[in-house]
């Protein structure tokens, strides 16, 4: 049985991967900040023994730690790694004070440098493992007022390449999927706080996306549960697009 460990997973899209992935008979490691959304979770999809969430920081390279350490305890094994949480402040280079520049790059780029770091020591004993990174239309350049968030996206770019480089002689894949205009929950809010209802932002994703709206925390799912899957042995460095056409 596969064991998927998703940094994130209690909310959006990764929610969406974890309840595919129980789906698929799996085993999920999900973390999140707050405790009673994962027990939630835990709760509603009736497969206790299926499911694992902690509590986590992603500031704290010990919990970080203590995630895996904590899956490897429950699972035995991580086959794949799914590289979801983040955070997408509003603010140009002009703006950025250093303690919102450090929150970025810890949360976006160093939690999951960490992470990984003990997740492949795993991987290479087990000679197999899937990572997939979730990027963003952002990684190329970025709007005006979101300069240090671009930057840690195309630094994860940067390492999923290195990864598929350095470590398929180990069975390890990468592969680094770039997910359009979302309305996921942490959208929706910053929106709110902007004075911008749900109807107000779809009607103006609809004026901005090629192909007419925005995703759907559904949009982006089929395409990892193609990475996590077997049918992707050969499948490693690869940059997929799932933007409805956005181009940033």
């Amino acid at each position: 049985m596969k064991t998927v460990m998703i940094l994130g997973g209690a909310k959006g899209v990764g929610k969406e991967i974890l309840k595919s992935s129980i789906e698929k008979g799996y085993n999920v490691a999900f973390s999140g900040r707050q405790a009673i959304l994962g027990n939630e979770i835990i709760n509603s999809l009736n497969v206790k023994n299926r499911l694992y969430f902690h509590e986590l920081d992603l500031n704290s390279i010990q919990g970080i730690e203590a995630f895996y350490s904590e899956t490897i305890k429950r699972f035995k094994r991580i086959d794949s790694l799914i590289i979801y949480a983040g955070i997408t402040p509003v603010s140009s280079i002009l703006e950025t004070e250093e303690d919102l520049f450090d929150s970025v790059f810890n949360i976006n780029l160093k939690a999951p440098y960490f992470l990984i770091k003990h997740v492949l020591k795993s991987m290479i004993s087990q000679k197999s493992g899937s990572i997939v990174f979730f990027g963003s239309a952002h990684m190329d350049c970025g709007h005006i007022d979101r300069t240090a968030y671009a930057l840690t996206k195309n630094s994860l770019y940067t390492l999923s390449n290195h990864i598929a480089r350095h470590y398929a002689k180990f069975g390890v894949r990468s592969n680094y999927l770039v997910m359009g205009w979302t309305n996921t929950e942490g959208e929706l809010e910053l929106r709110t706080k902007e004075g911008i209802n749900e109807n107000e932002l779809q009607e103006k994703a609809a004026s901005i996306v090629p192909m007419g709206r925005m995703l759907n925390p559904r949009d982006p799912v089929p395409a990892v549960m193609y990475f996590i899957s077997d049918q992707s042995i050969m499948t490693t460095g690869s940059l997929i697009r799932i933007t409805g056409g956005e181009y940033i």
